[in-house]
């Protein structure tokens, strides 16, 4: 809660200077407050690095903005399973930020990938909420420590570029509970942001800015947030109703019309004062903590470049080396072909792009090495190039290695629209083909923001996914491909085969009103194991030029309660010649149950590393939550009781070792039946049977003699009967009564109690 000096400000001010703290003062700025001595505070995007402009000003990255470091984009972050590498790139962001005056930086991105094709891919994190969560966790705390404040978004339910600003995200309550919302919950819960951001489009009906239940009901009441909302750049639809459900700042301004009804309801009574000064209160209380931050010293900018240039490092995902093609031996004939090794696509566009402090790549990083030439191979910006193919591909003859730089054009993947195809284009997918036919000793590094297809996969020997890796991208990719360092990254997303293979392809970018979320929780690899669906690269997939062996899983019990604790214990060894960084990836998969679940999870992982021969015991605790699912009748997380597999995985898909566990819910969730529940469920239910027999002790009679029908088979007859609700009883049971039939129903009900 804010200040007492704050509490006592709040009662001196006027009804006028309240409603103008509930917009901004300019694009970026918040307004002061002269009377309790509060300056005005400074916004700036950040989710890869500070875009702060002082001179024009946009929320589309088209103006120019100061230097800034670029470190790499989410969908490369994510890549690293590693918090706190997550937390050094938001120290080295918040340290930026204090030196610039910024008050709050407006990230982490953490909206959860619904599809491959969205323009802002890049810049989200991962398909899975939980690794969405711990690396948010990790970045909101790196810009915290510095004093700065940190503003995950978009919040909630925006997971495509399409008509964003309008459009109503139709999500039921237990995908939105199960996938939407916890990785917002992790970062409000453990990260605690000052801000947080919420989105432009409808919620189930209602603007992300005026949902009460999101941002009253859940974000504050239930995980407890006491900082400020804050909108998208222009999402406020009703100033009036938006103050209600619990936003505190509309962004930007002067909006004053807003104000003026934000004045004129408070007069009038329709919105009481104590909510005009629970708003105003937090914003004043976040612009008090960032006035309280010393000035920084200046930004070291060279260190700043090689932390970018260590998160490229760790966050790169080998996808195939066949033949182990790398490492690249310094004394090969190597020669490097695309555009990209020249100027390297390093960022997204749109809000987060970064004016840059230093780009390198990978042909300057290699200028000193004589055994590699050059071709550029493609432009960028055109069709099939005849020539440069033909330069590269004769060329291409006499080199020992070949690797191509490659990927997705800037112009194909940017905030405000998505793609219409996974593709690459169709010029560099050519290229490599061509290539290929006269030297398969090749290497394929990959510059995108999201998954691609990969027509050519089988025609290449190597595939390093680089993603985009931020400004040290150049000299990052020469050391990941020379060995001077050990790939680590994992995929925090599924590469499908084909866009045709994605849960939303029949609808994704086809929708424009209601987007209505059908695959629920079959998101990501959760949908591809589910339906056995086969892939390009899984879920969770990465490898190293180390050899890892996982072994002698335990865990501390085999049956235990839900309010219980699960430790789980592997043993990783490194059995290579060579220093690497282990994964180690739980999942949890019930063994009971029919409803339709994913086939499993993953509910933790620890990266690790490992000397050549060196062998650790990884231990990790698997709390309530990794069982459980939300029950909408009980409107809160329940673990049904029944087995469960614990699961090392080196992927989603390929799983190295289970191990089983029985959980039983210490509260037993109270099954209440109505006279149209099914027969079936009735039936299964020890309690009911029991006092069935004892109401109407000649109905099993009653039943077998019907069974005994020439004209209708057991089985048949009994799944009939199972799906039939209780009230049919009435026409196949001679003498019940409907009042009989309540009254047996209340008994069980209350038996239950």
């Amino acid at each position: 809660m804010y200040s007492r000096e704050i509490k006592e400000r709040l009662q001196s001010m006027t009804i006028e200077e309240k409603a103008r703290l509930c917009a901004g003062k300019d694009f970026w700025q918040t307004w002061g407050d002269e009377g309790s001595g509060i300056p005005p505070m400074l916004m700036t995007d950040g989710p890869s690095g500070l875009r702060k402009q002082t001179e024009a000003t946009d929320h589309l990255g088209l103006n120019e903005s100061n230097t800034a470091v670029c470190f790499p984009a989410g969908c490369a972050l994510a890549s690293s399973f590693d918090p706190d590498l997550a937390e050094a790139v938001g120290t080295e962001i918040g340290k930026l930020a204090r030196a610039e005056n910024v008050g709050v930086v407006l990230g982490p991105s953490i909206n959860i990938k619904r599809s491959p094709l969205c323009g802002r891919s890049f810049e989200y994190y991962s398909e899975d909420p939980y690794v969405s969560g711990k690396i948010a966790v990790g970045f909101i705390k790196g810009i915290q420590n510095q004093g700065v404040g940190a503003s995950p978004k978009h919040f909630l339910a925006n997971n495509q570029e399409y008509y964003r600003q309008t459009s109503n995200s139709v999500v039921d309550e237990v995908t939105m509970r199960e996938i939407y919302l916890p990785a917002f919950e992790m970062a409000v819960k453990d990260g605690k942001p000052w801000t947080v951001m919420c989105s432009y489009n409808r919620v189930n009906g209602t603007y992300a800015c005026e949902n009460s239940l999101y941002l009253t009901d859940i974000l504050r009441s239930e995980w407890g947030f006491d900082g400020v909302v804050v909108t998208d750049w222009g999402a406020c639809n009703d100033p009036v109703e938006s103050l209600q459900a619990g936003l505190d700042l509309e962004m930007p301004g002067p909006a004053r019309d807003n104000v003026r009804r934000i004045e004129e309801a408070v007069k009038d009574g329709k919105v009481k004062m104590e909510i005009l000064d629970r708003a105003v209160g937090r914003v004043l209380d976040i612009q008090q903590r960032a006035a309280k931050q010393e000035c920084m010293p200046a930004y070291d900018f060279e260190l700043g470049h090689a932390a970018a240039q260590k998160a490229a490092e760790e966050s790169a995902v080998l996808l195939k080396n066949e033949e182990q093609i790398l490492p690249l031996k310094k004394e090969d004939k190597i020669l490097f072909i695309g555009e990209y090794a020249d100027k390297p696509r390093y960022q997204g566009g749109g809000s987060s792009h970064i004016h840059p402090y230093r780009v390198t790549s990978a042909k300057s990083a290699v200028a000193d090495m004589e055994n590699i030439t050059f071709a550029q191979g493609y432009c960028d910006q055109g069709k099939n190039n005849d020539r440069l193919l033909r330069e590269a591909a004769e060329l291409a003859k006499y080199a020992d290695k070949v690797v191509i730089f490659a990927g997705l054009p800037e112009y194909f993947e940017s905030e405000g629209l998505d793609r219409n195809k996974m593709d690459m284009p169709e010029y560099q997918n050519h290229l490599i083909c061509e290539v290929a036919k006269v030297n398969p000793n090749m290497v394929v590094v990959l510059h995108n923001g999201a998954p691609v297809t990969m027509p050519w996969v089988n025609q290449v020997k190597g595939i390093l996914e680089l993603y985009l890796a931020g400004e040290a991208a150049g000299e990052a990719a020469v050391r990941l491909l020379f060995g001077d360092v050990n790939p680590s990254g994992h995929l925090a997303e599924t590469f499908p085969l084909r866009v045709e293979d994605t849960p939303v392809y029949p609808y994704y970018g086809r929708e424009k009103e209601d987007i209505i979320y059908r695959e629920g929780l079959l998101v990501g690899y959760r949908y591809y194991g589910t339906v056995k669906k086969e892939t390009l690269f899984a879920f969770g997939h990465g490898l190293s030029y180390s050899e890892f062996r996982y072994s002698n899983l335990q865990l501390d019990r085999r049956e235990m309660t839900d309010c219980e604790t699960l430790h789980v214990s592997v043993d990783v060894e490194n059995i290579s010649d060579r220093t690497g960084k282990a994964l180690v990836q739980i999942y949890v998969e019930p063994l009971h149950g029919v409803s339709v679940r994913p086939v499993r999870e993953l509910r933790a992982f620890e990266k690790t590393e490992l000397k050549s021969g060196e062998k650790k015991k990884i231990h990790i605790r698997l709390d309530r939550r990794a069982f459980a699912q939300w029950d909408k009748g009980l409107h809160d997380w329940y673990v049904p009781e029944g087995s469960y597999a614990i699961q090392i995985g080196a992927s989603a898909e390929q799983i190295l070792h289970t191990a089983e566990v029985k959980v039983k819910p210490k509260y037993l969730k109270k099954e209440r039946f109505t006279i149209n529940s099914p027969m079936g469920d009735f039936k299964k239910s020890p309690k009911a049977m029991k006092l069935m027999g004892q109401f109407f002790p000649h109905m099993q009679e009653q039943q077998d003699e019907d069974i005994e029908d020439e004209f209708m088979n057991k089985k048949a007859l009994e799944a009939t009967s199972n799906a039939m609700p209780l009230r049919a009883m009435l026409s196949f049971a001679p003498g019940l009564t409907y009042e009989m039939l309540e009254q047996l129903v209340e008994a069980v009900n209350r038996e239950g109690e």
